[in-house]
């Protein structure tokens, strides 16, 4: 009983950072309804919240492990990377959204940032299947207001957000059906005892309930991390969505997606998986879903002119990349002790996901900061000349964009190399192995293929003649600061990966 009651009150301990975030926002919400509160101060009381959400996440971090199976929430170190993770993407969005808002409504597109952050974060932690379904929820509805605010006056604006609205409602109760299914087969909600029950169910006649669980939860994931066919909303709601917002969308539900998948498949690289046909299936899926997401998301993406819309099924074909590690997950379970590999599936993906955020918000930064109502930037022929009119800016995007393209010295090659060679390293006793090999091979094309629609860019900017300079409306700090950050990130460790390998291996180990 007392391990019982230690166990649970350090669920409350490890939820404090969220609390925090959650707190700073209702602050958030009242100074809204005040007079004099300008974007300025939402800004500083937004990255205070952050601050303190970091300090109490050292602080407030419990010393002795509990009950894995009665605790709700874990402190893990894969719990602790995705905490980390949202908390610098949070403070890196505040200063891009600091101007995203007039000043009557700052306040609450801050306050509804910080709610997401804080559901991406308990994504992380969660240890249930309902404290998951409500993180992922926490990151999703906010959303909706987050699209409204600052394009409130737009009818694309109006558009994006009531298509968003409608399929992540749809996504959600898929979600929740796919979770019925799991609770059905498990008798539980606590994921730390679905890991142990599931790999023992699946392998008699429960494989078929199994199979319609996995289906159905990958779909109401697929519609966060944008994969084929679940994708139909983002190219519009990222083309009429404001800025800011499109940031986060591009980034924060994708990793909220991607931690939910790894943490609710994880057994399928257990030792009581391994030769189940139960197994193989869900890898054919998963494969399945890669190579078609992949390859939908690029050959849409060549016939793209408008800047964001390409970002969109760049967005997609990235999903399809990072699909990669998932399907080849299983394939741990038939690897040696004793056996090298540069990186694991999961390893490749938490990398992967670091370094597109990085490269996809940095690029975002870049447009926003040159366009303006008087002469926007939306389509390819925008940017020509941008050398000659903006260095700095069109240094800054061809960073980004190199990255995207995957060219060595950049994060996204050394994402982009972890991930297939997480599929080429598959062990020669693991099932579907030429499949995997096969599955490299069409991700490398396509990486080719992707990379025509970047080169375009770039051609624009280098190549080109301006024949109407961009003309900056906005601050240029905080979107500065952001674009530095990213622009740092993306090469320090395309040159130097090492490090963020190892932290994403540690964050994995206990999956």
């Amino acid at each position: 009983m007392n391990s019982l009651e230690h166990t649970l009150q350090q669920a409350f301990q490890l939820a404090v950072p969220e609390v925090a975030l959650v707190g700073v926002a209702c602050v958030l919400f009242l100074l809204g309804t005040a007079r004099g509160v300008n974007r300025h101060l939402a800004g500083f009381i937004a990255l205070g919240g952050l601050a303190i959400a970091a300090i109490s996440h050292f602080t407030a971090l419990p010393r002795v492990p509990g009950i894995e199976t009665v605790t709700p929430l874990l402190g893990d170190k894969f719990a602790m990377f995705v905490r980390m993770a949202a908390f610098a993407t949070g403070a890196a969005l505040v200063l891009f959204a600091w101007n995203e808002c007039d000043d009557r409504r700052s306040s609450d597109y801050m306050a509804c940032l910080l709610i997401a952050t804080a559901g991406s974060s308990l994504v992380g932690t969660a240890n249930d299947l309902i404290f998951l379904f409500l993180a992922l929820e926490l990151v999703s509805i906010p959303t909706y207001v987050m699209l409204y605010l600052p394009g409130l006056q737009s009818k694309k604006g109006q558009e994006a957000v009531v298509k968003y609205f409608m399929l992540s409602v749809m996504s959600s109760a898929m979600l929740l059906f796919g979770f019925s299914y799991i609770y059905g087969l498990t008798g539980t909600t606590n994921l730390a005892a679905i890991q142990e029950i599931l790999p023992r169910l699946v392998a008699g006649s429960e494989s078929t309930t199994a199979i319609i669980a996995i289906v159905f939860v990958t779909a109401g994931l697929g519609f966060r991390i944008t994969a084929f066919p679940f994708h139909f909303y983002a190219p519009d709601v990222y083309e009429g969505g404001p800025t800011g917002t499109v940031a986060f969308l591009a980034f924060v539900p994708k990793v909220s997606g991607f931690a939910a998948l790894l943490k609710l498949f994880a057994f399928l690289g257990s030792a009581h998986a391994v030769a189940n046909e139960f197994v193989k299936q869900a890898m054919m899926l998963f494969w399945i879903l890669s190579a078609i997401t992949m390859t939908a998301g690029n050959v849409m993406g060549l016939l793209q002119n408008n800047l964001k819309r390409m970002l969109a099924y760049s967005g997609v074909a990235n999903a399809g990349y990072m699909l990669i590690g998932l399907a080849v997950m299983p394939t741990q379970a038939y690897r040696g002790i004793d056996e090298a590999v540069v990186a694991t599936g999961p390893e490749a993906i938490m990398f992967y996901l670091l370094a597109y955020g990085a490269m996809t918000i940095g690029t975002l930064t870049v447009i926003s900061h040159l366009h303006s109502p008087n002469r926007p930037v939306e389509t390819v022929d925008d940017v020509a000349g941008l050398r000659e009119t903006h260095p700095y800016s069109a240094a800054l995007l061809g960073i980004f964009l190199l990255s995207m393209i995957g060219l060595p010295l950049t994060a996204g090659f050394a994402g982009k190399f972890l991930l297939f060679m997480s599929a080429l390293a598959a062990p020669a006793a693991a099932p579907m192995r030429d499949l995997f090999v096969a599955l490299a091979v069409i991700g490398a094309v396509n990486a080719a293929i992707g990379a025509y629609y970047y080169l375009r860019v770039i051609n624009a900017m280098f190549l080109r003649t301006s024949l109407s300079a961009p003309t900056p409306r906005r601050t240029a700090g905080p979107l500065w600061v952001t674009a530095i950050i990213c622009a740092v990130f993306t090469v320090a460790f395309g040159v130097y990966p090492l490090p963020m390998i190892n932290l994403s291996r540690a964050a994995v180990g206990g999956l």
